[in-house]
């Protein structure tokens, strides 16, 4: 029996809907707005103001580039939110240049392609005993045993926070970027009355539970205590400025929810993926893959975690014959861009040596693209590599579930059985 990665095939989706992904991605949606109407305009069911969303793969490209034209700094996320808010929960994620660039210059050095690589063997470990442990089980959920722990586990080693810490810290991040999921929070964005945790990152009382933890890392830094590459974050800038307090702790959050996250959704679908089509081990075990890296790219842009990041009209603008205006949101759609056929052939399959793949998972091409990328690649990548090692097969024995939310995509549960060597 196959269990697809699934795809919706209504092609009227309300992309507004914390519900809009739960059956999987809603790619018969974004299939119709490339081709008639890439610069589509979106209500909000929730009363909020609405949106504009671009779809195309060329058009994410070109204006994903005009920071000038499209401001982070007015927030990230679909939601509406009040001068105030933004400058309570913003990261670096929410500024622009130049106070975007003098912070990620001090924290990239840390999640560069060499430094992360010096990270391999660390990471290989982590992978190896994860699959000793749940391998041995022959049967179980490949998110809870495999994608959810190794992520997490290789952060807390480069932030410099106890290992033990790792499931708690995993725990409120689920809370916070998972908000509107009831399998990851108590506290559902959408069900309950969330005003008054609206200047707190994902409006989430988990972010109360993980701003006193940085609470206590700053205390240890102040005193002098190196703490992995969070002392990075806290240095001057070229130009004098520096980190504050609330700014580290918003930034604190962003790492435990989103370097969890992105990368623990891209592992599950590349399990899914090997679950679902013999023909992938197959080849990865007879050493057919001319690049790991390039492999791991192509689960990353099939995965496609982060569906989309809003920006903010700067000026008047028009494109595609639709009139933007100042102060309009406007919705980078990356997900969409990475099922683009003008852009990448035959999108909707999987490709391991696929020779161009400009995929868009990370935000390329703009000045926001995600930190962690190589970090992500080379775990997705050594899995994959892992996995071939160690099975002779393996097949998914019951339906998966679909994380609820229109901000992140995932499946969340993957029951599967393995045959080990």
């Amino acid at each position: 029996m196959s269990y697809a990665f699934s795809r919706q095939t209504d092609p009227h989706v309300d992309l507004s809907s914390l519900d809009a992904f739960n059956e999987g991605a809603p790619f018969a949606t974004f299939d119709r707005m490339r081709r008639e109407d890439p610069m589509a305009w979106s209500d909000m069911a929730s009363g909020e103001t609405g949106f504009w969303s671009v779809t195309r793969h060329a058009d994410l490209l070109e204006l994903n580039r005009q920071a000038d034209l499209l401001s982070s700094a007015r927030g990230i996320r679909m939601e509406d939110q009040s001068p105030e808010e933004v400058e309570a929960r913003k990261t670096f994620q929410e500024t622009d240049a130049p106070h975007h660039r003098g912070f990620r210059a001090l924290v990239s050095k840390a999640f560069s392609k060499s430094t992360v690589a010096q990270f391999e063997d660390q990471i290989r470990k982590i992978v190896t005993e994860l699959l000793d442990v749940a391998l041995a089980e022959g049967e179980f959920d490949a998110v809870d045993r495999i994608a959810r722990r190794l992520p997490m586990q290789m952060l807390a080693q480069i932030m410099g926070v106890p290992q033990e810490d790792g499931p708690w810290l995993v725990e409120k991040g689920d809370a916070l970027i998972s908000n509107a999921d009831p399998d990851y929070t108590n506290f559902v964005v959408d069900q309950l009355d969330s005003d008054a945790y609206r200047m707190l990152p994902f409006r989430s009382p988990a972010a109360v539970d993980l701003f006193d933890y940085a609470n206590g890392l700053l205390d240890r830094m102040d005193a002098g205590e190196q703490i992995g590459v969070l002392n990075l974050c806290r240095e001057p800038t070229s130009s004098g400025a520096q980190m504050s307090r609330d700014e580290f702790r918003n930034f604190f959050c962003l790492l435990v929810a989103a370097g969890n996250d992105t990368t623990r959704y891209s592992i599950s679908a590349t399990i899914h993926a090997l679950a679902n089509d013999p023909a992938l081990l197959g080849q990865l075990q007879r050493g057919e893959i001319a690049s790991w890296e390039a492999a791991a790219d192509e689960m990353i842009r099939y995965a496609s975690p982060t569906t989309h990041f809003r920006r903010t009209a700067m000026r008047d603008f028009t494109f595609h014959d639709r009139q933007v205006r100042e102060g309009d949101k406007v919705l980078l759609w990356f997900l969409s861009g990475n099922r683009d056929e003008t852009a990448i052939a035959d999108p909707y399959r999987i490709d391991l040596m696929r020779q161009r793949n400009p995929f868009l998972a990370f935000g390329q091409g703009g000045p926001h693209i995600c930190l962690g990328m190589w970090l992500a690649k080379l775990e997705v990548a050594i899995v994959l590599q892992e996995l071939a090692k160690r099975l002779t097969g393996i097949e998914q024995v019951a339906d998966h579930a679909y994380l609820r939310s229109n901000f992140i995509h995932g499946i969340k549960h993957l029951p599967v059985r393995v045959r080990a060597r």
